[in-house]
């Protein structure tokens, strides 16, 4: 195929909530959007980086200036096969894997739309739903943390995930196991501790966690695999795995026991799915994670996660979750704990361009 057209297009969404991490809170994100021409007609997907170089390197101005003036005339320079071929193209590239995985996975899902069949389809996916849980923010006290996961549970979420960092920890792991003994809960440190820390983490073996994301530094496998012998807690490891040799190195030291795939964060689907199938040969399951992303990164997210080996609950909320207004129709909607596939090809479902309109604080078009 050829890519006949290519726009960028940067939002301004509002979340419903604000939003803490270790690393700091929003309550707005600019959004990056892709719009790309080709015969099979026109793919929009979404750069996931942030305003901010806290969570990874890359920003939405850094993501925006290699499209531009590097990934968009690669494309210019030749005709592409499908999503496979995209990421080898983009990958003369280095770095930058958020904004070849919007360029990469635009492209998978205009392969599909060419072929007619959902792009999960296209991925290897064999599930027609795909079970939802819910990241909740650092809250200012126990008592409001309690209120949203009260809130969350009687929506139907299969799994709840708390951000965690020192000083609201353990404390706050122990008082929501007191309220709720049996609900499947993890908590995400997003690389707030040490090594030294090792004590403090210990004490939540206690409160029979799924899992702790990523207690320590986001670039760090070694220290993982020490920190791993000395939890009982199964370790996941996210902003760890930029790539499947990433991927490998951890699962060969034994530095985690899960893995959450961000296919923007190993730029695209073409490595996802190699993170996926070396999981599933080594027994280690997978889960999708989210970055806040608008209606259109979780179509994509909802694709993946129909994959074999996403056995855990990812961060694939409804759109209520976030936004007031989503710019996909129909937005996505929690049934029964889960989120319904879409059937049509590609994507399957439908770009609000009013709304894009709407909420667009600037527009580039660059082919």
């Amino acid at each position: 195929m050829r890519i006949r057209g290519i726009e960028l297009v940067a939002l301004k969404l509002k979340l419903k909530d604000r939003f803490e991490t270790s690393f700091g809170a929003v309550d707005e994100r600019e959004i990056l959007l892709v719009r790309l021409e080709a015969e099979a007609g026109v793919s929009w997907s979404e750069v996931v980086a942030d305003r901010d170089p806290y969570y990874s390197g890359e920003t939405v101005e850094t993501a925006r200036h290699i499209i531009r003036e590097f990934l968009a005339p690669l494309l210019r320079e030749t005709a592409v096969s499908g999503g496979r071929d995209a990421f080898r193209i983009c990958s003369r590239v280095r770095g930058n894997p958020m904004a070849r995985a919007a360029v990469e996975m635009g492209i998978w899902n205009l392969e599909a739309m060419e072929k007619g069949v959902p792009l999960s389809h296209l991925l290897g996916g064999n599930r027609s739903r795909v079970a939802a849980g819910v990241s909740v923010g650092i809250q200012e006290s126990a008592p409001a943390m309690l209120d949203k996961i009260a809130a969350y549970l009687d929506r139907g979420y299969c799994r709840i995930k708390v951000k965690i960092k020192p000083g609201k920890d353990v404390d706050i792991i122990r008082s929501i196991r007191r309220r709720f003994p049996d609900i499947h809960l993890m908590a995400d440190a997003n690389a707030a501790y040490t090594l030294d820390d090792s004590p403090l983490l210990a004490a939540l073996d206690d409160y029979r966690l799924m899992m702790i994301e990523q207690p320590l530094s986001h670039d760090d496998i070694l220290d993982h695999g020490e920190l791993a012998r000395i939890l009982r807690t199964p370790i996941c490891l996210d902003e760890s795995i930029r790539s499947s040799h990433d991927c490998r190195l951890a699962l060969q030291l034994k530095s985690c026991s899960i893995i959450n795939i961000k296919p923007g964060r190993v730029a695209g689907f073409t490595e996802s799915i190699a993170i996926h199938d070396a999981c599933r040969e080594a027994s280690v399951p997978v889960w999708c994670g989210g970055m806040l992303e608008s209606g259109i990164g979780r179509a994509y997210n909802v694709h993946l996660a129909t994959m074999p080996n996403f056995e855990l609950p990812g961060d694939i909320s409804e759109s209520a979750r976030y936004w007031a207004e989503d710019i996909v129709e129909p937005t996505w909607v929690l049934r029964e704990g889960h989120l319904d596939v879409p059937t049509g090809p590609g994507l399957g479902v439908k770009v609000r361009e009013d709304l894009i309109e709407k909420y667009a604080i600037a527009r580039e078009r660059i082919v």
